[in-house]
C-alpha cells in the first residue's frame, strides 16, 4: 500500500510541475529518475499540460531528468545541453596507489556527503577516471567536498558533456528458447528457471524499452531493450531460426 502511496504522489508531482511549466510559461525540470519512475512518468503524459523531453547528459543513460516545456517554448528549446546537468570527472590523485573502484563505492561517497540519490545521474567508470552526473547547482559543492573514495584521494573537474564519449560496448549472445515470450528470454538471460524469470516480471524487475512489463506473455520484437534489475541491460536482436525440435534460436546484445 505505502508502495502504492509513493507512486500516487510521484504522478501527481510530474504533473504538477508539467502545470507550473504552463503557468509560467518556462521550462520546469525533474529530478534523476530511475527506470522505474520512468515508467510511472509515462503513464502520465496523456495527463500532462505541457510538451517534455528526458535527458541523463549523454546518449545511453539510463537515469533521466524530465523537462516540462510550454508549448511556446518547445521549438526553440533544444535538448540534452539546455538541461541543468553537470559532468564531472574525477581521478585518483596519486594513480599508482590508487584502489580498484567500483560504481558502488563512488555511489557510497556520495551518499556519505548527504546527497540524495535522485540528485545524481549515471556513475561511470572508465580506466581509473570515474564520471558522474549531478543537478548543474550541486556540482560545485562535490568539486570542494568529495576528496576521497574509499581510502583514494581524488581531485575533480568539470568537463563539456561532448568532452565525455561513451563508446557503448556490447556483448553478442546467442541461445535457445522455447518461444519469445519475455518470461522464456528472462530465464535465459538470468540462468534461472522459468518460474524463477516470472517473479522478477511480476516482482516489477523487468523493464522493455524503459517500460515497466509485468505480463509474462510479452511477445519481445527485434530492437527491444530489455533491463532486468540486478542482471544488465540486453538487447532483443530476434529469433534467426528453429531447432529441430522446433525451439527458437535467438540472438542478444549485452550491454556492457
Amino acid at each position: 500500500m505505502k508502495y502504492q502511496e509513493e507512486e500516487l504522489l510521484l504522478k501527481k508531482r510530474f504533473i504538477d510541475l508539467s502545470r507550473l511549466a504552463d503557468k509560467r510559461d518556462t521550462v520546469t525540470f525533474s529530478n534523476f529518475l530511475n527506470l522505474n519512475e520512468i515508467n510511472l512518468f509515462i503513464q502520465t503524459v496523456p495527463e500532462l499540460k505541457t510538451q517534455y523531453k528526458l535527458s541523463g547528459g549523454y546518449e545511453f543513460a539510463e537515469r533521466q531528468m524530465v523537462a516540462f516545456i510550454p508549448d511556446a517554448l518547445s521549438y526553440a528549446w533544444e535538448s540534452p545541453q539546455d538541461f541543468p546537468i553537470s559532468c564531472l570527472k574525477f581521478v585518483p590523485v596519486h594513480p599508482k596507489f590508487a584502489e580498484e573502484l567500483s560504481h558502488r563505492d563512488v555511489l557510497g561517497a556520495l551518499m556519505g556527503l548527504g546527497i540524495d540519490r535522485c540528485k545524481i545521474g549515471d556513475i561511470k567508470l572508465e580506466d581509473k577516471a570515474y564520471y558522474l552526473f549531478c543537478e548543474e547547482e550541486l556540482s560545485d559543492y562535490l568539486l570542494s567536498s568529495l576528496d576521497s573514495i574509499r581510502r583514494t584521494a581524488v581531485h575533480g573537474k568539470r568537463i563539456e558533456a561532448q568532452e565525455f564519449q561513451v563508446k557503448q560496448e556490447f556483448q553478442e549472445i546467442s541461445g535457445i528458447v522455447s518461444s519469445p515470450r519475455l518470461d522464456s528470454v528472462v530465464a535465459f538471460l538470468t540462468g534461472k528457471a522459468r518460474s524463477k524469470s516470472v517473479l522478477l516480471i511480476q516482482g516489477q524487475k523487468v523493464f522493455v524499452n524503459e517500460k515497466l512489463i509485468i505480463s509474462n506473455a510479452y511477445e519481445c520484437k527485434e530492437n527491444d531493450v530489455i533491463s532486468i534489475r540486478g542482471h544488465g541491460k540486453y538487447v532483443y536482436l530476434g529469433c534467426t531460426g528453429e531447432t529441430k525440435k522446433g525451439r527458437n534460436k535467438i540472438n542478444i546484445k549485452k550491454y556492457m
